[in-house]
């Protein structure tokens, strides 16, 4: 068949699918893939079938963000079961009523369905809390990724288009998933080498963070584009001739920096605008490795480069694979500007990552080495498959996949790229298990180093071992850095020393019930880790004792559950009735004292009354209370030193109103918190409000909202609206927001 007979072919089809879908289907004409179109139409009519009268946010129908996720899988080149799976991913989750991932099994094959799967959340499932929702389906997003890396692939596609359309969502929303989307996805996306995805992804980030950072930032860049508009193509030009002259073949393309890119320098190392010299870059794609260093040759000849600048990502790839030569020279304006030098196939690599390459796409002719460089994602499964604390799987994620690399070298010159803060132990680990187990000492540049000495790109490091070694210590659990090493010592233990790690997590537990100050049996205590411990999913209480000793858990983690197993079998007013009262008498006086019970606060003298907290101080536990009878709206709790209150008591009417009001110790407050005001004063700065966004971020603490003005003295107010569980918990947020660069003071509204 001809390419007229394949347009023609191509044409025909396209007449035969919804205006909805063409574009789609045009976008996989274009690639030029042999894609199963029958196959896909399937998927596309089943999925518009299911979510029928589902609509978005914005007014669309659903069906449209399934096919925009397919198109921009479309545009990676992903295979027939990834486009497929793109259309369906929505569909069990939203749809499940009409059809499951056995149905998707019988219509569209296994492939398909597991894709689908991977995608879906653990939504059928009940957990105690939503962080330990949010870990579980981490977990099971990234243990489908170790099985099949499209899942990632689709899932960051879906992530792209709900950021392309956030705008339909309630600000509250928009700034959660831009949140998540900055600190997740797209160094996810880095960590795959899809630069192009991850671009994007963190330039929409940052519009919704940060939106006036943003335009004060591309407002700079327009300007100073605008002083040298023609630098770009002066350069690109004597660039062109230098290399005709030579007989190369190659490509030119010339660039500013992006908003996000000049952003986060400016942030991470405080530097002005005015410091960043990679603000153009000339990027030259040529046909072979070799041409690359000839091309980076002519460069030096024809600009002085500018020293500690040269960077050779060719012979010492990125772990993403990247590849590239990158060199900073200065023109002949004065003006400095960086040379991306890479192959056709380099390029492609650094464009679309992962999916440039992925063995599916090829077929078994593809590139042996993806499991190789797909291994960290099974080895942050493996990990973390113990841990119970989300916490530490989200510390974990943010140093294996987000943070920056070192790259250091065995004595025979094999890399080793590592987070940033590895030690001489994470390093023996990443070489074998065994080495990191028998090791007793490391040499840095053939010099001894203590065993806590942290990683320097560019160090040669040679781990002394034993075989007469008695194995890791506990103490390296808080020196290593990587999950890989903490993991492989926890194992370590969990195999070996099982006895000892009972005996230390049975003290971890006395310590901890040592301060609720009554004593209890050695029995007491293990039927309380027993009921603990099948409440967070270990067989018995033994295995609990065991994880705590060698690191899989921390007691501090399960204290809350702790203190409701030791309330109810030791404290006397949960033991057996007093004979004086009868278990009547006792049910009549629970229910007397919890009908003064609403919404967690006592009200003195008033029962069943209904309760709202008034917004003008938004009162939160801890705080001394009152209340005040409004008329036919229950009564309206204050803060004792708000300023109504305060007006109140000048009224003889109103004063007449105010009622006594206490919190009830024991009432269960709801997940979500209350709402507290904070005024944040900060120097004016372009980051400061994603330094107060982030740093809530990092304690897990909800924003609710946020207003910013300017004050006579150029100073930044932001009116910050948190939610808190007590008032220990808003000074703990207090103290930190205070250290917040550019911020002066933190007080409460």
């Amino acid at each position: 068949m001809n390419d007229n007979d394949s347009e023609k072919l191509n044409t025909q089809f396209l007449e035969t699918i919804p205006d909805e879908a063409k574009k789609l289907f045009e976008t996989l004409i274009k690639t030029g893939k042999r894609y199963d179109f029958e196959k896909i139409r399937a998927a596309y009519e089943y999925a518009a079938e299911l979510h029928e009268g589902q609509f978005r946010l914005s007014g669309e129908k659903y069906i449209s963000h399934p096919i925009a996720v397919a198109g921009i899988v479309a545009e990676l080149e992903l295979d027939t079961d990834s486009v497929c799976a793109a259309l369906l991913h929505d569909t069990v989750e939203d749809c499940a009523d009409k059809t499951d991932l056995l149905t998707l099994k019988k219509k569209f094959g296994a492939d398909v369905s597991e894709l689908v799967d991977g995608l879906t959340k653990l939504s059928a499932f009940q957990f105690e809390d939503k962080e330990e929702a949010h870990l579980e389906n981490l977990r099971k997003m990234f243990l489908a990724m170790s099985k099949d890396v499209r899942v990632t692939f689709i899932k960051l596609c879906d992530r792209l288009h709900n950021m392309r359309t956030l705008e339909a969502k309630p600000e509250e929303k928009r700034r959660t998933i831009a949140l998540e989307t900055m600190y997740v996805y797209a160094p996810l996306a880095h960590r795959l080498g899809m630069q192009k995805l991850k671009q994007e992804l963190e330039k929409l980030s940052l519009q919704y963070l940060d939106n006036i950072g943003y335009e004060e930032v591309e407002n700079d860049i327009k300007k100073r584009y605008g002083q040298n508009k023609d630098f770009l193509d002066r350069a690109k030009e004597q660039i062109r001739q230098k290399l005709e002259e030579n007989g190369m073949k190659f490509t030119l393309e010339g660039r500013v920096k992006s908003v996000y890119s000049i952003y986060k320098k400016m942030y991470r190392s405080n530097k002005s605008f005015d410091e960043i010299y990679d603000f153009y870059a000339i990027r030259v794609i040529v046909e072979t490795e070799l041409e690359c260093y000839t091309a980076l040759g002519f460069i030096h000849e024809m600009f002085n480069s500018m020293p500690g600048r040269f960077k050779d990502y060719i012979s010492t790839p990125k772990p993403n694979n990247y590849r590239s030569l990158h060199t900073t020279v200065i023109g002949r304006d004065g003006i400095p500007f960086e040379v991306q030098i890479r192959t056709y196939e380099m390029h492609h690599v650094a464009e679309y990552g992962l999916a440039a390459n992925w063995k599916y796409k090829t077929g078994a002719t593809a590139d042996i080495n993806m499991d190789q460089r797909l291994r960290w994602i099974q080895e942050i499964v493996e990990a973390e498959k113990d841990t119970r604390d989300p916490d530490e799987f989200m510390n974990a994620l943010k140093i294996d996949i987000f943070q920056d690399e070192v790259f250091t070298f065995t004595p025979k010159g094999e890399v080793r790229s590592l987070p940033q803060g590895s030690t001489v132990i994470d390093f023996a680990y990443a070489i074998h298990s065994e080495v990191g187990n028998k090791m007793i000492g490391a040499k840095v540049n053939g010099m001894i180093v203590p065993i806590d000495h942290v990683l320097v790109s560019g160090e040669i490091v040679e781990i002394l071992t034993t075989s007469s070694s008695k194995g890791p210590s506990r103490d390296w659990l808080k020196i290593v850095k990587t999950s890989m090493a903490r993991n492989k010592i926890r194992q370590w233990f969990k195999k070996e020393q099982r006895t000892e790690n009972i005996a230390v997590g049975k003290s971890e537990i006395d310590r901890e019930l040592k301060k609720y100050g009554i004593s209890y049996s050695e029995a007491q205590r293990n039927e309380i880790v027993s009921n603990v411990a099948k409440r967070i999913g270990f067989a018995d209480g033994d295995d609990a004792y065991n994880a705590i000793g060698y690191g899989g858990l921390t007691v501090s983690k399960i204290a809350g559950k702790l203190r409701d197993e030791f309330d109810k079998l030791v404290r006397p007013e949960a033991q057996a009735v007093k004979p004086a009262q009868s278990v009547e008498e006792i049910t009549e006086q629970n229910k007397a004292k919890h009908k003064k019970s609403e919404n967690g606060v006592i009200i003195d003298g008033i029962d069943g009354v209904v309760v709202k907290f008034a917004k003008c101080c938004n009162p939160i536990p801890g705080d001394k209370i009152i209340g005040f009878v409004t008329k036919g709206f229950g009564v309206s709790i204050h803060r004792c030193d708000c300023k109504n209150v305060l007006l109140m008591e000048k009224d003889d009417e109103s004063r007449a109103r105010l009622v006594s009001a206490e919190w009830d110790t024991y009432a269960v407050y709801p997940s979500t918190g209350f709402e507290a005001q904070l005024q944040v004063i900060c120097r004016s700065s372009i980051t400061v409000i994603a330094d107060i966004a982030s740093a809530l971020a990092d304690m897990r603490v909800n924003l609710l909202g946020m207003k910013m003005q300017q004050n006579q003295n150029n100073e930044t107010i932001a009116s910050v609206t948190v939610a808190c569980s007590n008032t220990a918990h808003l000074e703990t947020i207090i103290s930190r927001l205070r250290s917040v660069r550019d911020v002066e003071e933190v007080v409460r509204g």
